[in-house]
């Protein structure tokens, strides 16, 4: 029986690939995914700007398509309107990304493997909780200028809570918004994590130069900005931060 022939169009879908051992599948992909394994596939663009003509000549069987990034809705809406299978990914939070990894690999005839993979990453997640009286506010900057942050129905809430941390905006609604500098402020963050999107370079000394006095660490998007198996690539670097902070 040939095996289904796949398409990415967004890194956390390809990294689930990676970790179920099934890039070989994959005919197309964005042109931002960077999980090993994949210079055989097509490349389709940045995610929000998908050549979804280019997609229908790769003939792939099922599309893995994503609304994790802001305004990819119409990119997945061109994809379903092309006729393409597609199968659309969004987890908010860490059970939402081991679930979703459990699909993946159901849906690709690895229910085992698939399980394996969300079984590791929440295990590991677990070992690295540290229960304290009074949990850390932490900032996720997505972006210095206008300053953008995670927020509330980020998967990132869920991940900060995991490690025994807060989102310093877990108050305010939506997976991300810009923020003043007033406002990063008032959200009284014990630490800052610098985690651009799509920035060739990390400068957590930008953040540092704003002068709040807070503890900036940097984080590369691939184990933070991506809600798939790469999380606890961040997570480790959060928990080591915070406990050099002593929280």
């Amino acid at each position: 029986m040939p095996q289904v022939r796949l398409a990415s169009l967004t890194c956390s879908n390809t990294d689930i690939l990676h970790a179920l051992h099934a890039t070989d599948r994959l005919v197309a992909v964005d042109s931002h995914s960077d999980a090993p394994g994949i210079d055989h596939a097509m490349r389709l663009g940045p995610d929000l700007n998908i050549d979804v003509d280019a997609l229908t000549r790769a003939r792939p069987d099922l599309v893995l398509a994503s609304l994790s990034v802001p305004g990819m809705e119409r990119v997945v809406q061109a994809v379903q309107d092309a006729g393409l299978n597609t199968v659309i990914l969004d987890p908010t939070s860490v059970p939402d990304t081991a679930a979703t990894i459990r699909q993946v690999g159901a849906l690709l005839g690895l229910p085992e493997r698939g399980a394996a993979v969300a079984d590791a990453l929440e295990a590991e997640l677990a070992a690295l909780h540290r229960p304290v009286r009074t949990p850390a506010r932490v900032l996720v900057e997505w972006w210095p200028k206008p300053i953008i942050a995670a927020t509330r129905d980020s998967w990132v809430t869920d991940l900060l809570s995991s490690l025994g941390a807060v989102n310093a905006l877990a108050a305010r609604e939506g997976r991300s918004s810009p923020l003043t500098l007033d406002e990063v402020r008032a959200a009284r963050p014990d630490l800052i994590v610098c985690s651009w999107c799509g920035a060739k370079k990390l400068r957590p000394e930008v953040i540092e130069a704003r002068g709040l006095g807070v503890p900036v660490v940097a984080v590369p998007e691939s184990g933070l900005g991506r809600p798939g198996p790469r999380l606890i690539e961040g997570a480790r670097q959060i928990r080591a931060a915070l406990d050099a902070l002593g929280r």
